[in-house]
């Protein structure tokens, strides 16, 4: 039985701390903060409740997979599942409205036909079946997979089988980027190019130069479904939680980490703020990799396999997520979409604002309007909870009254955006909270409030993240910041994969 310390209580920590704890580990969390979770955090006032980080699920069997391994419940015996119905209604800048149903690929293509005309759904159709090579292609080196040590061979090929596009007298051209796929391969059409461009943004990422292989994202939710969660996605964050208690794992909340100890070349344990020292065999980090760096000064500590780095916090490439809360009088209307998409009036003014050198401008964002059908999250039959969500720059340095007036003014242009899926909404208001990149950090640590992508593929690796095993014997990195990077699903297989390199060593090659 090995001593393990896992930093962190974040969802991919609490998987690998699970795992560990059946398999005969004696297993010790350390979370600065009072409560787990990460960034799946939750506001209560007044009778309400809203969650504070990812509000849907997507690839449930990562969690279903996690409760068979760990104990007899199922996953659905301990949190209510529901697929969300339609998946997601689509506002363009137009007016244009579309419902997408949920895992119905076919479904999706009549969809588009009847809203866009014909054509749109056939169009659609052939990009997710070129989608889908670029997924199986991917799926287990990317996903289900230790980083290969040969991570270069991810980083140089493109896995999406991009057409040939031959033009009179001049070089044939192929997509190479996610906004490529929509120009080339979707025929420009403004409103099918903003559909898949979403994909990309709501990831964090600019699919002006997000690669080709970004064509997974859409795959993965339009094949395998989204899904909402009773009481919200802390539900989950709880179930796991409570999970890693019935399999004896200890927790220790409040309890900050200040330096990972090192002996003989590797990790021995980790130092708390009131200088007690925790001695381990192994440890598990789940922290952004700014705070890795903080916990091992003088370390040159890096990823076995080691990719390039993204950029830091407050440039193009990292950004963060801002998020309001709308607590509003009136029942929610029968039939009303759980998410809505209002998409931005000026898509390429967004983009510019978001991942353009100085991120100026004032351009209105895209925004995702969240209404769920959950009587848990709301004082009475007669209110409803609605949460807004768009992407928005990781600030850099400490935020200034300047930066804080700039949350709030793009806060009230999210409502004001927001009034295209909920009718009358200034009217029905009873109060709002805002919150911002700088909450963000609080929760997780992550400089400048920096939210994670999940892996993808080419791009010359700049977006695959560190492998979980590191250059130092006996620590390990889980969690979005890790491989296979950012996103509830992600976080979850981060953990998985390193309590398979734990238990089963370097030979340690995914479950099959």
């Amino acid at each position: 039985m090995a001593r393990i310390v896992v930093i962190g209580a974040g969802m991919g920590a609490m998987t690998a701390a699970a795992r560990l704890a059946v398999a005969g580990h004696r297993v010790v969390v350390h979370e600065r903060a009072e409560t787990y979770g990460g960034a799946l955090g939750r506001v209560e006032r007044d009778g309400f409740a809203f969650d504070t980080g990812p509000a849907l699920l997507h690839l449930p069997a990562v969690y279903r997979d996690l409760f068979v391994k760990t104990g007899k419940q199922p996953l659905e015996d301990c949190v209510e599942l529901s697929q969300v119905e339609p998946a997601v209604r689509h506002v363009f800048a137009d007016g244009t409205a579309v419902d997408l149903p949920n895992a119905s690929r076919a479904g999706v293509a009549e969809a588009l036909d009847a809203a866009l005309g014909p054509g749109a759904g056939a169009r659609w159709s052939a990009f997710m079946n070129r989608a889908r090579e670029a997924w199986d292609r991917t799926r287990r080196p990317l996903l289900e997979e230790p980083l290969w040590p040969n991570w270069q061979v991810l980083a140089e090929r493109e896995p999406y089988p991009a057409v040939a596009e031959r033009r009179l007298f001049r070089r044939e051209r192929r997509a190479a980027t996610l906004a490529e796929i929509g120009a080339y391969e979707l025929g420009g059409e403004p409103r099918l190019c903003a559909l898949l461009e979403h994909f990309a943004l709501a990831h964090g990422l600019d699919p002006r130069t997000a690669p080709a292989s970004a064509a997974v994202l859409p795959y993965l939710e339009q094949t395998f479904g989204t899904w909402s969660v009773r009481g919200g996605l802390r539900a989950l964050a709880t179930a796991v939680y409570e999970r890693c208690l019935a399999r004896r794992v200890e927790f220790a909340f409040g309890s900050a980490v200040t330096r990972i100890v090192v002996k003989d070349g590797g990790a021995a344990g980790v130092e708390l703020a009131d200088g007690t020292v925790v001695d381990a065999d192994f440890v598990v980090a789940g922290v952004a990799p700014g705070v890795l760096e903080r916990l091992l000064p003088g370390e040159r500590v890096r990823a076995e396999g080691e990719v390039p780095a993204q950029g830091g916090p407050g440039r193009p490439g990292r950004p963060s997520r801002l998020t309001v809360l709308l607590a509003l009088r009136g029942a929610r209307p029968e039939g009303t979409p759980h998410r809505t998409v209002v998409h931005a009036p000026d898509r390429d003014a967004e983009l510019d604002r978001l991942f353009g050198t100085q991120g100026a401008g004032t351009a209105p964002p895209a925004v995702t309007v969240l209404r769920p059908d959950d009587a848990t999250v709301v004082p009475d039959t007669g209110h409803e909870a609605v949460t807004l969500t768009a992407t928005a720059p990781a600030y850099a340095g400490e935020p200034d009254g300047a930066a804080r007036d700039a949350f709030a003014a793009r806060a009230e242009q999210m409502i004001a955006r927001a009034e295209h899926a909920v009718p009358g909404l200034r009217d029905r208001l009873l109060w709002h909270e805002v919150r911002t990149p700088v909450d963000v950090a609080e929760a997780t640590g992550a400089d400048g409030g920096a939210v994670p992508a999940p892996a993808l593929a080419a791009a010359g690796g700049r977006l695959l993240h560190p492998a979980n095993g590191t250059s130092l014997r006996g620590l390990f990195a889980v969690g979005g910041w890790a491989h296979p990077g950012g996103g509830l699903p992600h976080a979850g297989m981060s953990g998985t994969l390193v309590a398979g390199l734990i238990v089963e060593g370097p030979e340690f090659r995914g479950s099959r």
